[in-house]
């Protein structure tokens, strides 16, 4: 079982979220209040902790210097169990993976692994989560 480190909105697209304790999800939605909520297929994106693993040390550096970009960070659910399809339960909240990474990967800074290892999520039921809240894969 993991749990949330993070939790991450901005409401203009395009810069760095501000870290908030708790918030609310919206079933078909995304994030309350964040900017790439909507009627589509990457309403809340996620990022485990874990992936950083898989990069060199200057990248993870450059990852851990730059502003949060991605909505919740997770730690402790191995990344081979966060795959396309399946639903992850998020506090109250549950979402389901439907993309890892972007089709556009970006070159520098936080975004360089958060567009190969972040996972982008439909809400499929709404409910409140917090930073602490467990994650599990369901």
């Amino acid at each position: 079982m993991g749990k949330i480190l993070a939790i991450n909105i901005g409401n203009v697209r395009g810069i760095d979220k501000t870290p908030v304790e708790k918030a609310n999800i919206v079933e078909g939605w995304g994030l309350e209040g964040d900017a790439h909520g909507g009627n589509w297929d990457r309403q809340v994106s996620i990022f485990p902790l874990e992936a950083l693993e898989k990069y060199p040390e200057h990248k993870r550096d450059e990852f851990l210097e730059g502003g949060p970009t991605e909505n919740i960070i997770v730690s402790g659910i191995p990344l081979e169990a966060l795959a396309v399809g399946k639903t992850l339960k998020l506090g109250e909240a549950e979402v389901q993976i439907m993309y890892i990474g972007k089709d556009k990967y970006k070159e520098e800074g936080r975004p360089y692994i958060v567009s190969r290892e972040g996972r982008f999520c439909r809400v499929v039921k709404g409910g409140q989560v917090k930073v602490g809240d467990e994650v599990k894969v369901i």
